[in-house]
């Protein structure tokens, strides 16, 4: 890994506030911190294990803005938390059996399925519909899915959560990303205590990369209550394509 100077450092603050905006409101902030922390050099499975730390403190400022508001009752998730704790520990320590190679190689191909899902399901979310699952259906199958592809990979999991909620469990787009915070955080917690006790994180890194994403979480969840999603799907869709395209023609 190259030095890790105050420069790289400033940026990669800088890539985790917008990154954190961007996952409190429509998901997918690691689709920016992971390729940045991959091309500042950082070995495949020590970002993702870095990913963990920054994004954890992100996740759990946008969580706490809406509980703040009202938007979710933790105590009524519990079965949900422990479902998606358990998930996520076993993806995390799945990764642990995979060559880091693989890691990159998968990453184009997630960020342009993740892409033309958004594109496609422009009206995701915009009101509240009949839920198409009951919450025990939810539990046990797309909340240990998502959780398990978390604590294994990590891009794109809050839209994974935030789309699941409205399309199963019938919730507008402002609520489902509220519920997708809770989750979100509750699988960054459990995924970082794996990768906590293999020593994978680089610290520094992660450290300054939480300062930005404190700052960049608070603003989006804040903006997801006065604006909507709207314009931070066309974002995240074009984030998704340009860095796809970055990886594979870097091949």
């Amino acid at each position: 890994m190259p030095e890790i100077t105050p420069e790289l450092l400033l940026m990669l603050f800088a890539v985790a506030g917008v990154a954190g905006f961007v996952d409190a409101v429509a998901g997918g902030g690691g689709l920016l911190t992971i390729p940045a922390m991959l091309a500042a050099g950082v070995p495949p499975v020590q970002t993702v294990a870095t990913n963990k730390l920054q994004g954890s403190f992100g996740s759990f400022t946008a969580m706490r803005y809406f509980v703040r508001r009202g938007l979710i009752r933790p105590r009524l998730e519990v079965p949900a938390i422990i479902v998606c704790l358990l998930a996520a520990a076993a993806g995390a320590v799945a990764i642990q059996w995979f060559n880091a190679d693989l890691l990159v190689q998968i990453i184009p191909f997630a960020l342009i399925g993740i892409a033309l899902y958004l594109l496609l399901a422009k009206n995701v979310g915009r009101q509240a519909t009949k839920a198409r699952l009951s919450k025990t259906q939810f539990g046990g199958s797309l909340l240990p899915s998502v959780a398990f592809y978390d604590g294994f990979f990590g891009p794109g999991t809050g839209t994974f959560f935030t789309v699941g909620y409205c399309q199963l469990r019938g919730m507008n787009m402002l609520d489902a990303t509220a519920h997708a915070k809770l989750m979100n955080f509750t699988t960054n917690i459990v995924s970082l205590a794996v990768f906590v006790f293999s020593g994978q994180i680089v610290w520094t890194v992660g450290i300054c990369m939480a300062a930005g994403q404190v700052i960049g979480a608070r603003l989006g969840a804040a903006s997801a209550m006065r604006h909507g999603v709207g314009l931070i799907r066309i974002m995240t869709i074009g984030v998704c394509i340009a860095i796809s395209l970055k990886l594979l023609l870097s091949d």
